[in-house]
Parts: structure tokens; C-alpha cells; sequence
């Protein structure tokens, strides 16, 4: 729960929005961190955070983000997948290409999610 006069969560949760579309990784990840603090349970909130992570280069909390999202939906794809790519680059390879198998399994379309899973087969 916030203190009061503290910012609501919803619109730290936007300004880590925007500043994760604007490029701004780093900063991206300090509303959203206390976003997901205040309530771990949004996978909107934890996944954005993992994305704001991973593209700060900050690739073991993205995994542990991503990695929340996984394990209360399992059949997110995209969270699958992002947590493979973490892994992979923390080096990480077999649980990367259990993750990115798995996001390929469930949507065989997705040709990017193809791609990496067979980069870590080479």
C-alpha cells in the first residue's frame, strides 16, 4: 500500500510506460520496480519491468521478472520467450532453450521465437 500522498500505483506504472517507449531503459525501471513492488501479483507491471531490465542490460532481474510471469501464467508465450532470451544472455543456455521451445510450442507461428530457440541448438 502507497503512503499517503504518494503516487498511485497506476500512474508510476505509466511513467515507466513511457519512458520505456522512449527508449529510456534505465529510468524505466525505477517506477515500474515500485509499481511491482506495491503489487507483485500484476503480470502487466512484472513484465514491463522485465523488459525495462533486459534492455538496461540488467539481464538477471529480467529473468527474475520474467520468470514471476511464467509462474503464475505458464502459457504466456511472449513471457516465455523473454525469459528465454534473459537466461541466454546470463548464460543460462539449457534453461534459455527449455523457455524458448516452450514459447515456440505455443505459438508456432511466431518465426522470431523459432529463430533464437534454434540459435541455442547451433
Amino acid at each position: 500500500m502507497p503512503e499517503p500522498g504518494a503516487e498511485p500505483t497506476y500512474l508510476l506504472y505509466r511513467r515507466g510506460m513511457e519512458l520505456l517507449e522512449d527508449g529510456d531503459y534505465e529510468d524505466a525501471t525505477e517506477p515500474l520496480a515500485e509499481a511491482a513492488r506495491r503489487e507483485p501479483q500484476r503480470t502487466s507491471v512484472r513484465e514491463a519491468l522485465g523488459r525495462a531490465y533486459y534492455r538496461a542490460g540488467r539481464y538477471r532481474l529480467a529473468a527474475q521478472e520474467f520468470g514471476a510471469v511464467v509462474e503464475s501464467h505458464p502459457v504466456n508465450d511472449f513471457a516465455h520467450f523473454c525469459l528465454g532470451r534473459a537466461l541466454s544472455m546470463t548464460g543460462e543456455k539449457r534453461r534459455a532453450r527449455h523457455h524458448l521451445a516452450l514459447a515456440s510450442n505455443l505459438r508456432p507461428d511466431r518465426r522470431d521465437y523459432r529463430y533464437y530457440r534454434n540459435l541455442l541448438d547451433s
